[in-house]
Parts: structure tokens; sequence; C-alpha cells
């Protein structure tokens, strides 16, 4: 994996992770907006200008890659390079819930 593209990304803000997360299966910004959405329980709302910004910013790292247009909507789906920053993120968060177990966060 390229150093550049992994201090950029890793560690990612929740809206990376979870437009990365959805692109495992082919899908367009508002689709992506509203499986967040529904995921979260509307605790995470990606506005239009973050989720357009986001993936022309991940397309032109090569994170994701445009697959077709279907009713003037571009979808998306994740590369192999996204796919492994994907399970480097994954493996971060794990290690820091897998790590707090049992800490209390009151000293």
């Amino acid at each position: 994996m390229d150093e550049k593209i992994k201090r950029v990304y890793i560690p990612m803000t929740e809206t990376g992770f979870y437009i990365l997360f959805c692109l495992q299966e082919e899908n367009h910004g508002y689709g992506i907006t509203q499986k967040v959405r529904q995921m979260t329980g509307g605790e995470i709302l990606i506005s239009p200008g973050t989720m357009y910004g986001s993936l022309s910013k991940m397309e032109k790292d090569g994170l994701i890659a445009f697959t077709r247009e279907e009713e003037k909507r571009k979808l998306y789906q994740i590369t192999e390079l996204g796919t492994e920053i994907l399970k480097t993120e994954l493996a971060r968060i794990e290690r820091l819930y897998r790590n707090s177990k049992g800490v209390s966060v009151n000293g």
C-alpha cells in the first residue's frame, strides 16, 4: 500500500469509512447516504457536498472506481486499494475496541 495514501486515509473519518464500507457493493452517492442513515439510526448524516467531494477524492486516489451510470446517477465500487484501506481501518478499530475492554474511563 502506498504510504502517502495510507497517511491520508488512516485513521479514517466516519464519513470516509462508511462510504468505503457501503461501496463493497456497487452504489451511488444518494444510495450510500440512505444506507448510512439506516445503518447508524440517523446518527450519521452525510451532506451532498461532503458525499460528492469524498467520492471525487476517493476516485482520484484509486480507492473507488466509477462503474456505470444509471438514470443520471454515477455508480461506484470499491477497488482493491480501497479494500486494503478498509481492512486496515477495520483492524485498527477492532484493536482499539479490544484494548479498551475492561478499562474504566473514570480512571
